[in-house]
C-alpha cells in the first residue's frame, strides 16, 4: 500500500520567461523564451510525492477561474486527491511570475490571491483525511495561522509533520509551531532569516540548525544547493552530498526535494537515507525547465540513479 501524504498549501499558476540573464532593476532583457505551468509550493511538493508514488491529499484554495479549473485538471491527471481543493469566487488563482537565465538561476514575483483566503475552518473539512496520514506537508505560501491548525490536528494525532519555511519571515518561527514539527526544511537563505546566522558552510549550518532545534523543531534538514542538504536529528549529524548535475532551471528544486524527502520518510526510510533519496529527486529536477514539468516520476528516478 502506497504511503499516505496530506499537503496543506498553496496553488499557482506560474509564468516563465526564460533569457541569457536576468534583468537588473529597470531593465528590458529581450529574446527569451516563455512558458505557462502550473506551480505553487503546494502543489508542487503534491505532484512530486504523487508522482513518486505516494497517496496524496491536496487541501488547497483557488479561483473561479480558468487558471483555477486548469489547475485541478492537472492534479487528477498526476492521481492526486482533490476532494478538499476549494473554489473561491472573491479571488483569483494564485499567479506567480517567473525569470530564469541560463545558469538556471531565477526571479519570483507571486500574487497569492485565494492562497491566502485558505482559512483554518477549510483545513478542518479535511481533519479526518489528516489524521489518518503518514506524513503531513507544509509551506508558507498560505495564513499562518492556517499553517500552525493543520499542523496542529498532525500533532495531535500523531501524525509527522514537515515544514517547509518558504517564503521565510524575517525572525524566528512561533515556537508552538516549531513544537509541533518532525521536520523543517529550509534552504540557506531561510535559515538564515530564521535564525540570524548566516549559512554558507558547513560550520554555520550546524549553527543555524542548532537554533532550531532549541526552539523546538526535531529533526532540522537545510539544503544547500549543489552542495546537499545538512541534517541533525537525533540519530545523525551530517552534510550529505547531492550528485553533479548541469543545471537548466532551479525553480522547483526545493520542492522536488521536499516531495522525495517526504515518500522516502512516509515509506519508513532513516532520515540520513531519505535525505540522500531527496537529493537525488532535486537533482534530476534542476535538468529540466519548469515548475511540476520538471518533477520526476519513480520510474525517472530509478534511471537517474542507475545512470
Amino acid at each position: 500500500m502506497p504511503p499516505s501524504i496530506v499537503v496543506v498549501g498553496s496553488s499557482n499558476t506560474d509564468m516563465v520567461v526564460k533569457s541569457d540573464r536576468l534583468p537588473g532593476p529597470g531593465e528590458t532583457v529581450t529574446g527569451g523564451e516563455f512558458a505557462m505551468v502550473p506551480g505553487g509550493k503546494g502543489a508542487n511538493q503534491a505532484v512530486a510525492a504523487a508522482r513518486l508514488g505516494a497517496d496524496v491529499t491536496f487541501v488547497a484554495k483557488v479561483g473561479d477561474d480558468v487558471f483555477g479549473s486548469q489547475a485541478i485538471e492537472g492534479y487528477r491527471r498526476d492521481g492526486i486527491r482533490t476532494d478538499f481543493i476549494l473554489r473561491d469566487p472573491e479571488h483569483a488563482t494564485g499567479v506567480a511570475l517567473i525569470l530564469v537565465d541560463s545558469s538556471g538561476e531565477n526571479l519570483i514575483s507571486v500574487a497569492s490571491g485565494a492562497n491566502h483566503a485558505l482559512a483554518p475552518a477549510d483545513v478542518d473539512a479535511a481533519a479526518e483525511r489528516i489524521r489518518a496520514a503518514d506524513l503531513v506537508m507544509l509551506q508558507l505560501e498560505i495564513p499562518l495561522e492556517t499553517v500552525a491548525w493543520a499542523a496542529a490536528i498532525a500533532h495531535q494525532a500523531g501524525v509527522r509533520v514537515m515544514l517547509d519555511p518558504a517564503p521565510a519571515p524575517d525572525g524566528p518561527l512561533d515556537a508552538a509551531l516549531l513544537s509541533q514539527t518532525t521536520y523543517i526544511t529550509p534552504n540557506e537563505g531561510e535559515a538564515a532569516r530564521l535564525t540570524g546566522v548566516e549559512v554558507t558552510d558547513e560550520r554555520s549550518a550546524r549553527d543555524a540548525a542548532g537554533h532550531l532545534l532549541l526552539a523546538g523543531a526535531r529533526h532540522v534538514i537545510i539544503t544547500m544547493g549543489p552542495k546537499g542538504a545538512f541534517v541533525v536529528g537525533p540519530q545523525v549529524t551530517a552534510l550529505l552530498p547531492a550528485p553533479e548535475v548541469e543545471a537548466v532551471d532551479s525553480t522547483a528544486a526545493g520542492d522536488a526535494f521536499n516531495g522525495g524527502l517526504a515518500v522516502a520518510l512516509a515509506e519508513g526510510a532513516a532520515i540520513d537515507e531519505a535525505v540522500r533519496r531527496a537529493n537525488l529527486v532535486a537533482a534530476l529536477s534542476v535538468t529540466r525547465l519548469g515548475a511540476q514539468t520538471s518533477l520526476p516520476t519513480a520510474e525517472e528516478l530509478r534511471q537517474f540513479q542507475c545512470s
